[in-house]
């Protein structure tokens, strides 16, 4: 299958605030061949633990940018890959290509790949929609979990606040990335904001950005159902790992009512950290939730 794509300039992404990482990449996984998936990959190669931080929509690797150091701090490898259309991934320009499987099975081809293992998911948004099913599929290459504002979507609506975001991104085929971010994140500096916006040149960038909030799973016989309800029983009857879980209590879309139904999912997962002035991009309280995590795990 020849897909369509456009490349965002690397300089675009010079200079921005709080990142300065250098930027990997992977043309030829299984199935995506010339599509140019990127990654960042800090810290020790043959390091004991590994982190995978998946994002969602519309951010990318910037959004970790706070969490990071700190991991890398505690001898970890840390791995941040950026969705195919989102960040210094390659951006299919089709909107019909942007699907469920198009996007868990990248991610599981990268983590075969780089052959990573003992992972701690790290996950938000659409990287939980999407991260929190593989693990099931590989469970010896996971052992932890931190998961922040998202859900396993089983084909119901996260609710009112949900529905209507995605009505007004219908609206929006050119979303002001920038813009959204700082509205939602108002501790955001108007330079950290444009960051968030960096990958997104113009309209025809911004399938990914345009598709996702469509993806979500709000309807039983929506693509990505069954693997979803396959992993929320995994999750609550076979997972033994260790997890935490963070929560960014002024989310109008996925905060706290719904994390904890997130919670009571996941076996063992202990009483949430509470970000009271965190939205949903609660990464950008970054710093002490992964401090607070590697206490708990006794990494730091």
């Amino acid at each position: 299958m020849t897909v369509e794509f456009v490349r965002t300039p690397d300089q675009r992404f010079d200079n921005l605030p709080g990142y300065n990482f250098a930027p990997h990449y992977v043309d030829d996984l299984p199935g995506y061949e010339g599509l140019r998936v990127h990654y960042l990959d800090e810290g020790p190669k043959d390091a004991d633990r590994t982190f995978l931080c998946l994002h969602g929509q519309p951010s990318w690797s910037y959004l970790y940018r706070k969490m990071l150091p700190v991991f890398v701090e505690s001898g970890a490898r840390v791995i941040c890959p950026d969705w195919l259309g989102f960040g210094r991934s390659d951006k299919p320009t089709d909107d019909a290509v942007y699907t469920y499987h198009f996007h868990r099975s990248m991610m599981a081809a990268l983590i075969e790949r780089l052959d990573l293992k003992n992972i701690t998911l790290v996950c938000q948004d659409w990287g939980g929609l999407l991260g929190l099913t593989i693990p099931m599929d590989m469970p010896e290459r996971f052992d932890r979990l931190l998961v922040m504002n998202t859900a396993i979507a089983v084909g119901l609506s996260p609710g009112e606040g949900f529905e209507a975001w995605r009505a007004y991104n219908r609206t929006q085929p050119d979303m002001d990335v920038a813009g959204l971010m700082k509205r939602g994140t108002p501790i955001l500096s108007e330079a950290e904001a444009a960051a968030y916006g960096a990958p997104f040149v113009d309209v025809t960038f911004k399938a990914g950005v345009r598709r996702f909030p469509d993806m979500v799973m709000t309807d039983p016989d929506m693509e990505g159902v069954e693997i979803s309800k396959r992993a929320a029983k995994w999750w609550r009857d076979e997972w033994t790992g260790e997890s935490f879980m963070a929560v960014g209590a002024q989310d109008p879309v996925l905060g706290p009512n719904q994390m904890s139904t997130l919670r009571a999912t996941i076996n063992g997962c202990p009483e949430p950290m509470m970000i009271e002035d965190g939205g949903h991009f609660v990464q950008e309280w970054g710093e002490p939730i992964a401090r607070a995590a590697l206490s708990r795990w006794g990494d730091l």
